[in-house]
Order: C-alpha cells, then structure tokens, then sequence
C-alpha cells in the first residue's frame, strides 16, 4: 500500500511565513503610514505614529491621572474626561487627529460636517462590537443597513407618543417607592443621602415595569445580573487578557449571560402563550407590544425571516435595560447635583411644579407643561451629555464636505466639545444657564448644528422621548418633596462609564418640605 506523504514542502511554510508576515507588516506600518500621509494632505495634525501602540499609552495614562483627583466644581469637565483629546486640541488645533494603537482616529469639530455623517448613517456606520460589548447587549445599537432598518421598523410602536402615555404611571410608581425609600432615611433637619444609587435603582424598576408589565420582578432580577456583567466588561476593557483566558471572571461572564438569556426567554415565552390564547393583559409594556409588532410584521410578509428571531428578541430586551437605564440615572444625578449649587433654578422649578401639579398625581398633559423643568434638563444634557464621544468608521474611500476621506479610518464625534463651544453658545457658555433654552434648541444654537445629546438623523436615540417623559416625573416629584444642597463630602469627579457618571457617588442634604 503507498503511503501518502503528509510533510509539507519548505516552500509551502516559507509563502504562508511570507504572507503572513506581509499583513502584519501592512497592519502595523504601511496602512497606518499612508494614513497618516492622506490625514496630513488634509491639513490634519497630530502626533507621528508610533509603532503598535500609537498614543494609546499616554492616552491611558493621562486619564488614569485625571482620575486620581476630584476638580473643583466647575462645569469645565472637558479636561477631566478626555484629557489627551484636550491636550491634542491644545497643541495642534482643532482639526487634528490621534492613534487608537495603528488606527487614526479624526476629530470632526465642524458642526455641518458632524451633521453630515450623522445623516448618512448607512455610509458612516458604528465601529464593531467587541466580544464582550456583544455578551452585554447586541440589539438595534449594533446592526447596520438593512438588519437595522428591520428592527427599527419592528421596535418604532413601543415608543410612539400614545403608548408613551400608558407608562407614565409607572414612571410616577416607582418615584413614590424611592420617595418612600428616603421618607426613612432623612431627618427633619436634613441628612446626607448618596442619591446616585437610589436614582440608579429608580430608572431600572422604571425598566422593569414599562419593558415587563406582571413579570417586574424577573425584570428586576435580569437587571441585577446585566449590573454585574457591566462592571466585569469595564474591567475586562482594562485587562485584555480576560477576553481569550479561562479566568473566573470569563466563567462568571458566560454564567450571567446564559441566566440573563433564559429568564428573558422564559418571560417572552409565557408572553406568546398569552397572546396566541387571548389572554395577554399587558399589551402597553414593551414587551407586548415589541412581541406583537413583530408578529405583525412577519404575518403581513408570510415569512419568519421579516421578523425577528427570538434570540433577537432577547437582545433588544437586554439593550432597553441597559440603555434606559444607563442614561436616564446619569441624566437625573448630574440634574440634582447641578441643581443643589443653583438653588435659584431649584426654587423656580419647584413653583413651577407646585403650580402646574398642585394637588394632583401628574398626568402626560401636566409633564408637558413644565416649561422650567424641561430647559433645566436640557441644559444639564448640553453639560453633562451621558454619551460625550461617538465614533463612526470609514469603509471605503468617502466624500464628506470638501474633504476626501481615504478607507480604514475612524471618526471621534465629540459632543461635549460642541455642546461647549464658546463661539455657538456665547461667553456663559460653561455656565449653568437653563434661559438659553426658553426659545428652543434652534434659537439657542443660532441655529447651528451644535446640540445632539441623544444623537441624531436616522440614528437618533429611538428612547428619547421615553427617557425625558421619566426624568421630568422624576425630577418633578423630588422638587415637590425635597430641598437639596451638596454635602461637603461630595467629590466632583465626572468619568465615563458607558455614560458620563459620578466617580464617588452624589452626596446630597435632603431636606423633607
């Protein structure tokens, strides 16, 4: 019988080494190098590349530095939270450019320009996923083209206007519990209350409620879990290692994911049973109505595959939680503690609260009448944005404005530098000033492109609406019961967490009225 000869010939080896090596060597040096030629050719400056890591070390560094110390309370928190993008801006402009490690990353400052990519969402598309992003929440945040526009079309009804209105009781619940919760805890001559960790709780009961109806408490459960797993892919971000070794904590990770996965299931599960039996009684809570509007969508197409999958499905309900509540508790936190060193705005918004609501439980229609209140939470968004840098990639070689924008490169979209322009918003502008407002976004940006704190074009936060309608009730319901002021233990230390939150907490004087 011949044998067969499994060697591999020298010269095999040597054209695979070789071309292998020719990647490395184009992923390294080459694409990073012509990048920085075409970026330079474009009148954009920055740092020269530096093999492998770029700026990536002093990037690290910097903001390991600025994390160390708190600030004093200033509303200038550019340079806290992204210290190198500041110090780049300083030394070479605003048109300028760093390395994430062989990658440029442009900074687009121009308002017309930032418009421009946000309107041509299927041109500028959202970097990828990383796999431990993925573990947390996939879902409409992640897709692209046309898986994108299935589900958005899918998931649109949940947050249209008249269904918005059925979840403002729940809202208001879940404010009278974390009330209740303080009503125990602060004295009548004031006490100290770390506010953030009872707002966090407040916006995800909200969740709970608003996504799940009658299964609130699974709710509250999968949210627990999706904190824990949150915290651990933070870590995981500074530790790379986690991602490719059997660590504890990738075990945990993957625990968490599957329990996450088959609570969510066992909920849809029993939801579908109720709506093919005519017996679903909560068709107002995202669920029900995301679940219907699917079913909806594949029975007007007689085919599965214009729907969603159930394993889709439970994605964008792990992405309602952990986007609902990441923002809307940031949202609320930096508007109490904002309001606590402007105890003028505090006074006009609670009269304003006390004369609109006056003895009644607030409805729809009495939320939109709070004029005060919605300016100051606007001006907190241009302040303290939850999501302060976005970024977009380039494919394929690409017009934008006058510029041609070679593939491979990456884009920083910087709104807390928009929101902060001295030359849109005037010399007040790191001041907390709620009036600029009084006459509309349009009026207040002279109507430049120049305020997006939930995104924007086709884009857009599709919960906008649902985390405004939350905060004003939130917010309005706190200024009828309590006077608030900052303790001196508090710490301004503004950092990112997903979303721009308070390093040590929100130590506030609760004072019951």
């Amino acid at each position: 019988m011949q044998h067969i000869s499994l060697a591999i010939s020298p010269a095999i080896i040597l054209i695979i080494l070789l071309r292998w090596g020719w990647k490395l060597l184009n992923w390294l040096w080459l694409q990073p190098s012509n990048l920085e030629k075409s970026l330079r050719e474009l009148g954009f400056r920055g740092n020269s590349y530096r093999l492998l890591f770029g700026d990536m070390k002093e990037i690290l560094k910097m903001d390991e530095e600025s994390k160390s110390k708190p600030i004093k309370f200033s509303h200038d928190i550019v340079p806290r939270i992204m210290p190198f993008i500041h110090k780049t801006i300083i030394d070479y402009g605003k048109n300028c450019f760093i390395w994430l490690g062989p990658n440029p990353a442009m900074l687009i400052t121009e308002p017309e320009l930032i418009r421009e990519i946000l309107s041509k969402s299927n041109i500028f598309q959202k970097p990828l996923p990383t796999a431990l992003t993925k573990l947390l929440a996939e879902g409409i945040l992640s897709y692209e083209a046309d898986k994108w526009a299935k589900h958005r079309r899918i998931i649109n009804p949940a947050f249209h206007l008249d269904k918005l209105k059925h979840m403002v009781p729940s809202f208001h619940l879940t404010t009278c519990e974390m009330l209740s919760k303080w009503e125990k805890i602060v004295s009548t001559e004031g006490s100290e209350v770390d506010v953030w960790p009872y707002l966090q709780t407040l916006t995800s009961d909200a969740i709970s409620r608003t996504a799940f109806g009658s299964s609130y408490e699974e709710g509250r459960k999968i949210f627990e879990l999706q904190q824990e797993l949150a915290k651990i892919i933070l870590k995981g971000t500074e530790s790379s290692y986690i991602s490719f070794l059997p660590t504890k904590e990738k075990r945990r990770m993957n625990r968490i994911h599957q329990e996450v996965k088959l609570l969510i299931l066992r909920i849809i599960n029993k939801r579908m049973n109720e709506i093919e039996t005519g017996e679903a009684s909560n068709s107002d809570d995202l669920l029900g109505i995301l679940l219907e509007s699917n079913l909806k969508e594949i029975q007007e197409n007689g085919n599965k595959k214009f729907g969603m999958s159930i394993d889709e499905v439970i994605e964008e309900c792990k992405l309602f939680y952990f986007a609902g509540q990441e923002t809307t508790s940031a949202l609320l936190t930096w508007s109490m503690i904002v309001l606590s060193k402007h105890s003028n705005w505090q006074a006009r918004a609670r009269e304003e609260v006390w004369q609109i609501f006056g003895n009644n439980m607030p409805d729809y229609d009495k939320l939109n009448q709070l004029k005060v209140v919605t300016t100051i939470i606007q001006e907190v968004l241009r302040l303290y944005p939850p999501l302060f840098l976005m970024g977009r990639e380039v494919n394929k070689e690409t017009k934008l404005g006058n510029l041609t924008l070679p593939s491979g490169l990456q884009l920083v979209l910087p709104t807390i530098l928009l929101h902060h322009d001295q030359e849109i918003w005037g010399e007040d502008v790191k001041e907390f000033n709620p009036d600029r407002f009084s006459e509309g976004v349009n009026k207040a940006t002279k109507g430049k492109f120049a305020y997006f704190p939930f995104s924007w074009g086709p884009r857009n936060c599709i919960g906008q609406n649902f985390a405004m309608l939350e905060a004003k009730m939130a917010l309005a319901m706190i200024l009828e019961h309590y006077a608030f002021e900052v303790s001196p233990s508090y710490a301004h230390v503004p950092y990112s967490v997903l979303t721009l939150q308070p390093q040590y907490g929100a130590q506030l004087i609760l004072q019951k009225l």
